[in-house]
């Protein structure tokens, strides 16, 4: 991955819209409730573009470029479980490829994907809610610590200056 990319911030969302993990890794800190701002506006736009997509019977799950607002540049994918990545990328002067985030994407689901696949983690979950994977992960519990840790590691990856403080609202 080219180290000129940076990720500012990082969102799961549930099917049903509910945040799952809302993670803000740049700085300064007074810049979360922003990063917020961007996951919610963000599902406006995804679900054109799913909608676009299941009208064409497009399989693909990178939605591309979603927007850019001030210094971020926004991504989203989709899961096929449709659950939502939205990640926030510092506006550069440097070509941000389809291939680097992509790879961004694939890295953030499969540490999503690994957390929901432990069993153990699940226990507590009411069988009315199995469909609300907001629920069932229940991100900012404190069982979750290696999903966060696994986003923070991603995030370090790519530069975010990410320290044990990093933003964990949900």
């Amino acid at each position: 991955m080219p180290p000129q990319l940076r990720l500012n911030a990082v969102a799961f969302v549930s099917p049903q819209n509910h945040p799952i993990l809302i993670r803000t890794l740049a700085q300064p800190r007074q810049d979360e409730l922003k990063y917020h701002y961007i996951a919610h506006t963000s599902l406006d736009v995804i679900d054109e573009r799913i909608a676009a997509a299941a009208a064409a019977k497009s399989t693909e799950c990178y939605l591309n470029l979603l927007y850019t607002m001030e210094d971020v540049a926004v991504y989203g994918y989709v899961t096929p479980l449709r659950v939502k990545i939205i990640i926030a990328l510092a506006l550069t002067d440097t070509v941000v490829r389809d291939v680097d985030v992509i790879t961004i994407f694939r890295a953030l689901h499969t540490a999503y994907r690994l957390s929901v696949a432990n069993p153990f983690l699940k226990l507590s979950t009411p069988l009315e809610n199995v469909n609300d994977h907001a629920v069932s992960l229940s991100a900012g519990g404190t069982k979750w610590k290696a999903f966060r840790r696994r986003v923070d590691d991603i995030g370090r990856a790519l530069g975010a200056p990410v320290t044990g403080a990093a933003a964990n609202v949900y």
